[in-house]
């Protein structure tokens, strides 16, 4: 926006301490710039250049309420209902479903060939860790579930995978968690 642009007593969109808000001009700054007023919280800001002023407000396009597909409003437009990709609400179209804490649920084992679900890899530690008896490292415990074929990756340091998925759990359950770690890179389970 340019300084002739400005206009004391209308309302701007100006960023101001990292965010975009909207200011009333009320008038000129004998140093330089504009005293303003924003309207939210009714502060005083100073606008010490025209770069930082967005658009006049009344100027801004107006939010679409709702994103649709390009069928949808289509059929919007045409008067037509939407033929396919509709949830069961009829307007948006069908989501995954989500967990309690708001993520999109996902398969964590996967099938064998009778169709039964394979262990995690933390599943897949703590029966080794079982058959052991004794503590062992993450490199150990990998190398022996893959041998045993309880688990497969194709990642290049699973060791760290199944080292990071053991702290997690112990930080996350507590004494519930089903490892303990008794050195420095070892673990065994808990009792």
């Amino acid at each position: 926006m340019k300084k002739n642009d400005v206009e004391v007593g209308k309302v701007y969109r100006v960023k101001v301490s990292g965010n975009v808000v909207d200011v009333r001009i009320a008038g000129e700054n004998p140093r330089g710039g504009w005293d303003g007023v924003n309207v939210a919280t009714n502060r005083k800001v100073r606008i010490k250049s025209a770069q930082r002023l967005r658009a006049v407000a009344a100027e801004r396009p107006t939010k679409r309420k709702k994103i649709m597909s390009l069928a949808e409003y289509e059929a919007d437009a045409t008067g037509n209902a939407p033929a396919a990709d509709v949830g069961p609400t009829g307007g948006q179209p069908a989501k995954a479903a989500k967990d309690a804490r708001g993520r999109a649920a996902r398969a964590t084992g996967e099938r064998d060939a009778k169709g039964a679900k394979r262990p995690s890899g933390l599943d897949a530690a703590a029966q080794i860790l079982a058959e052991a008896g004794e503590p062992l490292s993450t490199g150990e415990m990998v190398k022996r579930m893959i041998e045993k074929g309880l688990w497969s990756t194709g990642g290049k340091t699973p060791a760290a995978t199944i080292y990071s998925a053991i702290l997690r759990e112990i930080n996350v359950k507590g004494d519930q968690s089903r490892f303990r770690k008794t050195e420095r890179g070892r673990f065994e389970l808990a009792k």
